[in-house]
C-alpha cells in the first residue's frame, strides 16, 4: 500500500460524517458508504466522494474505516472476512452505551479495550489500528485543520508496518498523529481512558502538548 491507497469510510453517522467531512478538506479520495445507499449518494455529493453499498466499498479499498457501533464491529468483521483480509481496519469505536441515571457507561469490562476485543476478529493478513475515536464527533468535526499548532489524535496498533498509512490519513483528516504503542495500549485512548477527550484529558491537545501526557 501507499498514502494513496483508498479509504472506505463504512457509516455515516456522527463520526463518520466528521471523519469523512475532514477527508473531503484536505482532497483525498475516499468511498462513504452507509445501509442508506441514498444518504451515502446525498452526503457524497457535498464532499465530491464515491458513494457506494457497503459490500463493494469494502472489496473496493485498501483502508477500511469502521465508524459503526462497538457492538456491531466484530459481526460486520465475520461477514466481509474475505474481502477484509490484508487491509487495513480502522476502528474508532468506544464501547459504551446511555447509562441508566443519565451520562455513559462502559458495557464491555473495566479493564478491557474495543481495540484488543475488535482484533480478536481480524481475517488473515488484515491490521488493525484503533484510531480516530479519541475525540467525541464534535471535536473531530470542529478542531480540525487547528491553527497554527494541530490538534492531536492519538492511534494505537500492534504491527508498526501500517504506521505510516495510519499517520497520512490522521493528518489527511488535518490532526497530528500520535502513536502511544500495541493494542494493548488502545483502552487509554477509549471514552474515560486517560488520554481521551472523555477522560482523563478532558479536552483537545496539541502534539507538545500530547508528549508531556504520555
Amino acid at each position: 500500500m501507499t498514502t494513496s491507497s483508498k479509504v472506505a469510510v463504512i457509516g455515516l453517522g456522527n463520526i463518520g460524517q466528521a471523519v469523512a467531512g475532514n477527508l473531503a478538506k484536505s482532497n483525498r479520495s475516499f468511498i462513504a458508504a452507509d445501509r442508506n445507499i441514498e444518504k451515502a449518494k446525498e452526503l457524497s455529493e457535498k464532499w465530491n466522494a464515491e458513494a457506494s453499498d457497503i459490500p463493494n466499498a469494502v472489496k473496493n479499498s485498501d483502508i477500511v474505516v469502521l465508524a459503526i457501533p462497538f457492538e456491531t464491529i466484530g459481526g460486520f468483521i465475520k461477514e466481509y472476512s474475505a474481502d477484509l483480509e490484508g487491509k487495513i481496519i480502522i476502528d474508532p469505536s468506544n464501547p459504551i452505551a446511555p447509562a441508566e441515571n443519565g451520562g455513559f457507561k462502559k458495557i464491555i469490562g473495566e479493564k478491557e479495550s474495543a481495540g484488543e476485543i475488535n482484533a480478536a476478529f481480524l481475517p488473515a493478513h488484515a491490521k488493525l489500528a484503533k484510531a480516530l475515536g479519541t475525540l467525541g464527533a464534535g471535536s473531530l468535526a470542529n478542531v480540525a485543520y487547528q491553527s497554527p499548532e494541530k490538534s492531536v489524535l492519538f492511534y494505537a496498533t500492534d504491527d508498526t508496518s501500517i504506521d505510516p498509512e495510519v499517520e497520512k490519513l490522521i493528518q489527511d483528516s488535518g490532526f497530528d498523529a500520535l502513536r502511544i504503542g500495541g493494542l494493548d495500549q488502545s483502552i487509554r485512548i477509549e471514552v474515560f481512558g486517560d488520554l481521551h477527550e472523555f477522560g482523563a484529558l478532558g479536552k483537545t491537545v496539541t502534539l507538545a502538548e500530547a508528549k508531556q501526557k504520555m
